[in-house]
């Protein structure tokens, strides 16, 4: 990648346009400011969720996350660019399988809560689904490689798997919802 940054605030976007990598510059409205800055949100969620105590090999895990959607924020501010890897979307399948492995079968729905760990992954995965919606809008309007809307969806579905792992720490549960329907039996 190119220049780095040497100077934070540069006015030129006073104007309400940004600077994509390329050096074209657009609408900070449109489509790929809209899907740089929810990655952008996503890597600052999973910083704050690696706040929390979690187990060293998920923590491992979530900070190479947080530098392969620092790619992928990269290949999203340069039209036609590959920054994200083949091999990051066969690390979250991995993942996936391994932490998957390790639960119960779900019987319910579950809420957004639980532990503090677990309910901010779910913050996280909320973000990484919103990420996701606007890499698809954007691909609506350009050409673009799948590799960036596939990783996306992949991390929304581990990091719920995660907040159930991080849920079961020091034997927690996850919170199930309580349906009135089938508490009534039907």
């Amino acid at each position: 990648m190119g220049n780095r940054l040497t100077q934070i605030a540069t006015r030129t976007g006073d104007d309400g346009t940004t600077g994509l990598g390329d050096n074209t510059r657009v609408s900070k409205n449109s489509g790929r400011p809209h899907a740089m800055g929810d990655v952008d949100e996503l890597n600052s969620h999973l910083g704050l969720l690696l706040c929390e105590a979690v187990p060293g090999d998920v923590r491992e895990l979530l900070i190479d996350v947080q530098h392969q959607l620092f790619n992928l924020g990269g290949e999203l501010s340069i039209p036609g660019y590959e920054l994200l890897q083949d091999n990051a979307l066969l690390q979250l399948d991995q993942a996936l399988a391994r932490y998957n492995a390790q639960l119960p079968r779900l019987q319910e729905f579950i809420l957004p809560a639980g532990t503090r760990a677990a309910a901010q992954a779910h913050v996280c995965r909320t973000v990484a689904r919103r990420a996701e919606r606007s890499v698809v809008a954007l691909e609506q309007g350009e050409a673009m490689r799948p590799a960036p809307r596939q990783y996306l969806n992949r991390l929304s579905d581990l990091l719920f798997v995660l907040a159930r792992v991080l849920n079961r720490m020091d034997g927690g549960d996850d919170v199930y919802w309580k349906s009135e329907r089938l508490a009534r039996g039907g």
